[in-house]
């Protein structure tokens, strides 16, 4: 889901902040009334993302700035690609550069990564999930970008979905306990259960959770957990997923494959923004 615009504002508000302190002491060598037209291109192959947060930037930065996007969020983009010229005041050209390479590149570089794991599953009935290991601030934004790669988001937080974890069940006294407990206390709220072998499969399944998450299962059991279920649970894959390993897993027949790895440790696209004029 795309963040809303207050939400964008905010996090790019925050970076600029962060970035600007008291003063651009660069940007103030240049004359106050001096304009400048900059070219934003991309070095590398991806999936473009992000391209609100830069619009919002110049916006809080001068509303004179004026951007004219030749792609959109959810392109593929090639070396070389003129993605926006931006034109206005220099001084806000120049102190909104990093800022708006930063989100664009991070958001980019979740959105390539993301269709690359889609691309690896193509064929199988398995989505593509995101995770809760991101950038503290950025989580809203980094799950859009996992949708403009073709991904799916888990959770938000730990408020829209029950994630019964060993320790939660260990305190509840067993994976039934845990779950009545939670249904009982929060009704409307859907439940998912992580195990760690087949017999907990088994439990998990007389209990009724909503989803079942599988925490580093082989293939084999994978396959066997599939046919245990037989539709009565969502089934998600999840531990250790690689590229390397994701088609293996989306054959076996899984609902469902969480890949931190998509908002974690990311490689940002290489983008360049040159002044012209």
């Amino acid at each position: 889901m795309k963040p809303t615009r207050d939400a964008i504002s905010a996090q790019v508000a925050a970076a600029l902040e962060e970035d600007l302190g008291s003063g651009d002491v660069s940007a103030e060598l240049i004359r106050a009334d001096r304009t400048c037209t900059a070219r934003l291109v991309t070095r590398q192959t991806g999936v473009l993302a992000g391209t609100d947060w830069v619009d919002a930037v110049f916006e809080q930065l001068s509303g004179q700035c004026r951007l004219e996007w030749q792609s959109s969020n959810g392109d593929r983009v090639q070396p070389d690609q003129l993605l926006c010229t931006i034109s206005g005041p220099a001084r806000a050209v120049l102190s909104g550069e990093r800022t708006a390479l930063n989100f664009l590149q991070l958001l980019s570089g979740v959105a390539t990564r993301t269709a690359h794991y889609v691309s690896a599953v193509a064929g199988a009935r398995a989505r593509i999930l995101d995770t809760r290991k991101t950038l503290p601030g950025l989580r809203t934004a980094q799950k859009y970008a996992v949708t403009v790669g073709g991904g799916y988001n888990h959770r938000m937080g730990l408020f829209d979905m029950i994630m019964l974890k060993e320790n939660h069940i260990a305190a509840a006294g067993g994976i039934a306990g845990a779950i009545k407990q939670a249904r009982a206390r929060f009704p409307d709220i859907p439940i998912e259960v992580e195990v760690e072998h087949l017999d907990q499969l088994d439990q998990a399944l007389s209990a009724g959770p909503e989803r079942i998450m599988l925490d580093n299962f082989s293939l084999d059991d994978l396959k066997d957990a599939v046919q245990r279920a037989s539709g009565k649970a969502i089934l998600e894959a999840s531990g250790g997923i690689t590229l390397d390993s994701i088609g293996s897993i989306a054959a076996t027949g899984v609902d469902e494959i969480s890949v931190g790895e998509l908002t974690k440790n990311i490689e940002p696209l290489d983008l360049t923004l040159r002044v012209v004029e």
